[in-house]
């Protein structure tokens, strides 16, 4: 499985949730996160450890001579360690696989360019252990910009024919569930006002959910959440520092001019209006349009349309048109 999402979606949380529901079934979890080293990680710490888990016999002692005739001297032996990491990434999930009873998965966070050819090498092997029907799944996660430039490798195309699963907005409902279900729990309760602003908010972004609700608990010492307006207005503080700023420190400066032309509309933005803000040929504009399509910065809901695929990104970007690092005088 392929999960691609924006920061803050809950990529990882579902990662999480397919290791709880795996564990459950009785499957062996390897759980890694794609920085460097990770095939090394894999092989050399992760796997060997669960061998040693798996295999009561994975260490015995051998005798390898006598001191003196038995009973009058003592005994020479050694330890033979059966699982010690010296086979590789193949050899170890083929040990491992042999072993487990129900099956082994793998979850790899945070897929991008920085580890390629390490995540190709565990493709090619995955792919390997597939043709050999045993018993492996695999999901891993990644933003939209990464997992693209990812899916280029030649190495990844075991990886283009994954179950592909893209994160975006929850239902209302859900949102209404996310934020009261946590306070009820604890004890506490919204009142419907409350609730209902808190819920119109988060315009259904995960992260957002997680940042109101928090910080309106936080501002309910006696339990009980009358006003949700200062827990709204910290979460979209907090989300421009955490979220939106590394989205946008990503843009090249006329990928920022794009979206700040995009800004100044209301709602959604018409193609050919920002055509003439930019004072950019249709090409030029339809090129950067269409990087920012893939990185899910922004969508498309309609035929020449364009519309900001992360809340709270035109608020922001009108309050800081000109944020970014400050050069040196």
């Amino acid at each position: 499985m392929l999960i691609v999402g924006t920061r803050g979606v809950g990529k990882t949380v579902l990662l999480n949730e397919l290791e709880d529901a795996a564990r459950g079934e009785g499957w062996h979890i390897l759980s890694e996160t794609a920085l460097p080293g990770l095939v090394g990680r894999l092989a050399e710490e992760q796997l060997p450890e669960l061998l040693k888990e798996l295999d009561p016999n994975s260490v015995t002692r051998k005798i390898t001579g006598l001191n003196a005739p038995a009973g009058l001297g003592g005994i020479r032996s050694e330890v033979e360690k059966k699982h010690e990491p010296r086979r590789g990434l193949r050899g170890e999930l083929t040990a491992a696989t042999d072993l487990v009873s129900n099956g082994l998965f793998i979850t790899v966070d945070e897929v991008g360019r920085a580890t390629v050819d390490e995540l190709a090498e565990l493709m090619a092997v995955i792919q390997h252990l597939f043709r050999e029907r045993r018993n492996v799944a695999l999901a891993v996660a990644g933003l939209p910009e990464e997992v693209a430039k990812l899916l280029e490798h030649p190495g990844i195309t075991f990886l283009r024919r994954a179950d592909r699963r893209i994160l975006g907005a929850v239902r209302r409902s859900d949102a209404s569930r996310g934020l009261s279900e946590p306070v009820r729990e604890a004890g506490g309760t919204w009142s419907a006002e409350a609730l209902k602003s808190a819920v119109e908010a988060t315009h259904g972004y995960p992260f957002l959910i997680q940042l109101i609700g928090y910080h309106a608990w936080e501002n309910s010492p006696n339990g009980t959440i009358t006003d949700a307006t200062d827990a709204i207005i910290r979460a979209q503080q907090e989300l421009g520092t955490l979220v939106l700023e590394p989205v946008l420190s990503r843009c090249t400066a006329l990928e920022r001019d794009f979206l700040n032309a995009m800004a100044e509309d209301n709602g959604d933005s018409k193609l050919a209006d920002l055509i003439d803000r930019l004072e950019k040929t249709p090409d030029t504009v339809s090129q950067y349009r269409r990087r920012l399509l893939d990185r899910h910065i922004v969508v498309s809901p309609s035929h020449g349309m364009l519309r900001f695929a992360i809340p709270g990104m035109r608020d922001y970007l009108r309050r800081n048109e000109d944020a970014g690092p400050v050069p040196f005088w």
